[in-house]
């Protein structure tokens, strides 16, 4: 019987491993937890969210959603689990991350061609296997994955936000608001703390001079923060209005008590189903404990703050894929190899997720002697994965779903949520034609 090993419990591990038993392939699970943990990780549950709980824009004309009406197409396992475990996010797609990481580890437990082991793989398996352990890929591991490509592997360093009770936020002072006022709920999805110019200078003052964790020496010879992820005290020491262009920008959002927009807001997103724990949006940082409690409660309406959860930073190893890799998530010189997630410089949850999805798919076509799929780059995954596996090595970065990696349209559309429409349109149309190709293939 055809039999496959996937390395990581991730969403892309469980992904790749979900499309590949569902095509008949006898798959091997492999997740370190909980008899090692990582430094982020805080349960032994598979697809633990470790960073923000949101998958992204859910809005058709979107790349993220986009990106996820694709992989929808494929059954995807990750997104069926979102659905489910779904909490209140206006337009975007947000879940309650414990119910979120419960029902993937039971669909991946009671599938019966899907045995989960738990145990560190400290070497890469000499037959077909995924490799999808994400950015904390263990110390042993990521050496073995070093030496099989014979080139340094790089590194990104990734911060996660805060996490506070509901109960201790001032609602005398914050209040609910969806940008524009779009979303489900007409009170908004998001909660909002005002802040005017002066409140706003001085907490950047005291954001600018808090203490941080010191890195290890191997770290603080190289500090490298991946965009999308930079702490917020990084942010703040770009320039005084850094942040209120950025994750405090108050565009959209009306304080209700003075009918004016604040200066810059301070935005919390629901973080559980029963609606009792919020992050703080965009706030990933690397303070001290103690600096987070002292920084944070000088926001408006967070000066008694619980915090169920601190802000952390860690380091993130990703391959130098467009060296590496084929579209199909194959190693160039070992067909039977695939890697996955964001190991291979994808960023974002459903990127990652879409990365597993391709390489589970592609894993069981070659075990079952078809041609692997190769999605078109007018798709967004397509558009994706063809980055990831042809960027400028020198310049690699991660990179998540964006309509700038996808071909021109053959005619120019000025106004852009048509131009997105556009691009949406024409991706929907080719994925269902490569699909159509796939079957035939043989």
């Amino acid at each position: 019987m055809n039999s496959l090993i996937v390395v990581g419990g991730g969403l892309a591990g469980c992904e790749a491993a979900w499309q590949s038993a569902q095509k008949g392939i006898t798959v091997s699970l492999c997740e370190m937890r909980p008899m090692r943990q990582t430094p982020a990780h805080t349960t032994d549950q598979l697809a633990e969210l470790v960073c923000s709980n949101s998958f992204g824009s859910d809005m058709a004309d979107s790349a993220s959603g986009l990106l996820k009406a694709e992989i929808r197409r494929f059954d995807s396992l990750i997104l069926q689990a979102a659905a489910e475990s779904a909490v209140p996010a206006g337009k975007a797609l947000a879940v309650d991350r414990t119910k979120f990481a419960e029902i993937i580890t039971q669909r991946i437990e009671a599938h019966p061609l899907i045995t989960v082991h738990r145990e560190e793989i400290t070497s890469i398996p000499n037959s077909p296997t995924i490799i999808a352990t994400g950015p904390l890929t263990s110390e042993t591991l990521a050496k073995e994955i070093a030496t099989l490509s014979g080139k340094e592997h790089l590194y990104f360093y990734d911060a996660v936000s805060p996490i506070v009770a509901i109960d201790s936020i001032n609602m005398d002072i914050v209040y609910r608001a969806n940008r524009y006022t779009k979303g489900e709920s007409e009170e908004g999805d998001y909660l909002n703390c005002p802040l005017n110019k002066e409140q706003y200078q001085t907490f950047v003052t005291t954001l600018k001079e808090a203490e941080q964790f010191s890195l290890k020496q191997f770290e603080q010879e190289d500090e490298h923060f991946f965009e999308m992820c930079l702490p917020i005290e990084a942010l703040a020491r770009r320039g005084e209005q850094a942040m209120a262009f950025g994750p405090m920008r108050p565009v959209g959002l009306t304080d209700p008590h003075t009918g004016r927009r604040p200066y810059a807001v301070v935005q919390l997103r629901q973080d559980n189903l029963a609606g009792t724990l919020y992050n703080i949006v965009g706030f990933q940082t690397n303070l001290k404990w103690s600096e987070q409690q002292r920084v944070f409660r000088t926001i408006p309406g967070l000066e008694n703050a619980e915090f169920v959860r601190y802000g952390m930073m860690h380091r993130n190893t990703y391959l130098n894929s467009p060296i590496l890799l084929e579209p199909t998530m194959q190693w160039r010189t070992r067909p039977d190899l695939f890697f996955a997630g964001q190991i291979i410089g994808v960023e974002g949850y459903i990127g990652n997720a879409a990365t597993g999805l391709i390489a589970g798919i592609n894993a069981a076509r070659f075990l079952h002697g078809e041609t692997p799929l190769t999605l078109p780059n007018t798709t967004m995954l397509g558009a994706l994965c063809h980055y990831i596996t042809h960027a400028e090595p020198k310049n690699f970065q991660p990179m998540k779903a964006n309509f700038g990696l996808m071909p021109p349209l053959e005619q120019k559309i000025r106004h852009k949520q048509a131009r997105y429409q556009a691009y949406t349109e024409r991706a929907l149309h080719d994925l269902e034609q490569a699909i159509k190709e796939m079957t035939l293939k043989p």
